[in-house]
């Protein structure tokens, strides 16, 4: 891979990058980190990777390093100081309201999906099953299931939109 590939690699997938690391730490700070030490990593190693392969190999860097983020011994000290109560990190009760609110209004818009959206929907998102466990479950090509969730996404917010302006 060139150098010129590898720029063009890091702006492209920048943001799918850090996507992934700040769902798996809920830490903005920790995301950029996390990103930046992907490809850091990446860059150290470019020699190993072919070109169409790129993203889920990035992909799969990033997961690594949050995975050993989260195993890290800073990462319990921090867990631990919060349930200790050295800090409140509890939203207030009415960001809690209006959090469960939302999320009843999702969860009802899912179960209204039709099929074939409504059980891809319901294992993913309410059930929290990933897109291969949702595969082997329905006996579907993994495609299929991430088209039928992108579909499925898709219905949901234009729905979401369509009640928010109502």
């Amino acid at each position: 891979m060139t150098t010129e590939q590898w720029q063009k690699s890091i702006e492209q997938y920048e943001k799918l990058i850090f996507t992934i690391c700040y769902q798996m730490v809920h830490d903005y700070h920790e995301a950029q980190n996390l990103t930046q030490e992907t490809f850091l990593s990446a860059y150290t190693h470019k020699e190993s990777c072919q070109m169409e392969t790129v993203k889920p190999w990035l992909a799969r860097i990033a997961t690594n390093k949050a995975k050993d983020y989260l195993k890290s011994a800073y990462f319990r000290k921090e867990r631990m100081e919060i349930s200790e109560g050295e800090t409140d990190p509890s939203p207030l009760p009415e960001v809690i309201y209006l959090q469960k609110e939302g999320i009843e209004k999702i969860k009802k818009h899912i179960l209204n999906l039709q099929e074939p959206y409504n059980m891809v929907s319901c294992m993913y998102f309410l059930e929290g099953k990933s897109i291969g466990e949702i595969s082997q479950i329905l006996e579907r090509p993994i495609k299929t299931v991430q088209t039928q969730l992108y579909r499925s996404k898709k219905i949901l917010r234009e729905k979401m939109k369509k009640e928010g302006n109502a």
